[in-house]
């Protein structure tokens, strides 16, 4: 809760002088800020305990840039834009309101020139922008905002926030903008709950290799890492997972990189359309492959079919065709192609892609494709999700779960899972439970048949349903009739009709004596 009210009443400051949708924009580079001040200021002060006191630890810090994660000079100390003079002293009166766009915009362009990884991530937003005479975000308001992140219950540093903490205060955003508009957020963002069961049905090993080539803020990667921490918390002292993500969006981009930044993981995060122009590329200009794709690409996407008649990763052709001009299964092309010999992966979709043109007469693209990948026993199980979870639509999704190495007992099967009732009521989104979670992950882990919710059936099932992929179709949720036999059912009545009559005399009787009294 005190995450939220810390967001919360900085975005209200803001409001009315920005579009809702860009609060993030304006706060997580602070919040980031103020992140690295912390630790600078933890880093430091460990380090002031052998080197005997606060002002020769900073000299040996700026001295040697490998003492800290990141080195930050004086001027950009999140205590100077607070208003406090040094690390180690009591909040002051507060910013300055005199120019407060300014020095903000300056400290985070020195800050990325001092840590070059940090260029293009933390220098983005101009905190002095002006448009049409007037400025953007006002320095009262921005003074509000450094406050309210300076209350001393907001603390950053190493110790204070859990591991997810930036993500979360992203989700936050997107959330309460939904509340708070009455309308989507209007972004491809995977609910949290989503990217744990992803992580969690992929059970990364370490040093395993991730991908995520629609990575947005990279919640999939890192919670990827997260979900092998937990069950291997000494993971990171020996072989972390190694992150690669690609994203498109300007902005994303740079939350992502922030995201595995704060997290202090193994990443490559690069920026460009995945589809026309995948980054991650081995020397012969082939696909790189990894031993994890997790990913939640933009749902139904135009598809411009001409542009990939002649791919030169040899993604389509041959691997089912090239679909028709929606990207859904362009997209599990894409992800098959960067998956290795022992690779595994788990990607949402819209519902209708496993559907469309099952039980039509003729050829269609769509379905053609998904025979391809079942008779090629690519594809492990497949989830649907409630209703009402993701932020830019109310539909459910579908998680495609893929296997280039299934186990022995899993080969030419799939597991069908609909959790379409595994959810809780929220507002304006539904979200799936702690326990609903552990309940889909073991389910999909054991690859059994559990009435109502899970169903194992062979690709040849799937080929004479005419590759119709939906759960739905192989696991009936609605409550059975129970069916009595008539003879039964006959004696019960006449049982009621006894019994009533017994009652009606008794009834009669009290009547009677009523009556005689009077």
């Amino acid at each position: 809760m005190m995450m939220e009210q810390m967001l919360w009443k900085a975005a209200c400051s803001i409001r009315g002088e920005k579009d809702a949708p860009k609060f993030k924009d304006y706060l997580l580079p602070l919040i980031f800020l103020k992140r690295l001040s912390n630790v600078f200021e933890d880093e430091i002060s460990r380090l002031a305990e052998s080197q005997g006191g606060v002002e020769k630890a900073l000299r040996i810090a700026s001295e040697d840039r490998e003492m800290t994660r990141f080195y930050l000079p004086p001027e950009t100390h999140w205590a100077v834009l607070s208003g406090r003079e040094q690390l180690d002293s009591p909040q002051g009166k507060g910013p300055n309101t005199n120019n407060l766009g300014e020095q903000i915009t300056t400290a985070m362009r020195t800050v990325a020139r001092e840590n070059p990884s940090l260029e293009g991530v933390i220098n983005l937003v101009d905190y002095n922008e002006t448009k049409g005479g007037e400025r953007e975000v006002s320095d009262s308001a921005l003074k509000v905002v450094i406050e309210t992140l300076s209350d001393p219950r907001y603390r950053l540093g190493l110790f204070n926030v859990e591991p997810d903490f930036l993500g979360r205060c992203y989700e936050y955003l997107l959330r309460k903008f939904a509340e708070d508009s009455g309308q989507s957020a209007g972004e491809f963002f995977t609910p949290t709950e989503v990217g744990w069961l992803m992580a969690r049905m992929m059970k990364p090993r370490q040093g395993e290799t991730v991908h995520d080539y629609a990575c947005g803020s990279a919640g999939l990667l890192v919670k990827c890492e997260l979900a092998l921490l937990e069950r291997d918390p000494d993971a990171k002292k020996g072989k972390p997972l190694k992150l690669f993500g690609q994203e498109l969006g300007s902005d994303n981009y740079a939350m992502a990189l922030m995201n595995t930044i704060i997290h202090d993981m193994e990443s490559k995060i690069s920026r460009g359309n995945s589809m026309t122009n995948p980054k991650f590329r081995n020397e012969d200009g082939s696909l790189k492959q990894f031993d994890i794709v997790v990913a939640n690409p933009m749902w139904n996407q135009p598809f411009n079919v001409s542009t990939y008649e002649d791919d030169p990763f040899d993604r389509f052709e041959s691997q089912g065709g090239i679909t028709t001009g929606k990207a859904d299964w362009a997209w599990l092309q894409h992800t098959a192609k960067t998956l290795n010999p022992k690779g595994r992966a788990a990607v949402v979709i819209d519902t209708g892609a496993v559907t469309r043109g099952s039980g039509a007469a003729g050829e269609d693209k769509e379905k053609r494709i998904r025979k391809w990948f079942v008779e090629n026993d690519l594809i492990d199980g497949v989830i649907l999700l409630p209703e009402n979870l993701f932020y830019n639509t109310t539909a459910a999704g579908i998680i495609i779960l893929l296997s280039r190495n299934k186990p022995k007992e899993q080969k030419g099967r799939i597991t069908f899972i609909n959790a379409s009732g595994e959810f809780k009521k929220g507002r304006p989104k539904n979200y799936l439970t702690d326990e609903g979670i552990k309940k889909i992950a073991d389910a999909f882990a054991k690859g059994e048949n559990i009435e109502r919710f899970s169903k194992v059936i062979t690709t040849g099932e799937a080929a004479k349903n005419d590759y119709n992929l939906s759960p739905s179709r192989y696991v009936d949720t609605t409550e059975k009739e129970i069916l009595r036999p008539i003879p039964e059912i006959w004696k019960e009545l006449k049982e009621l009709e006894k019994e009533s009559k017994t009652i009606d005399g008794e009834i009669e009787s009290i009547f009677r004596k009523m009556g005689s009294e009077k």
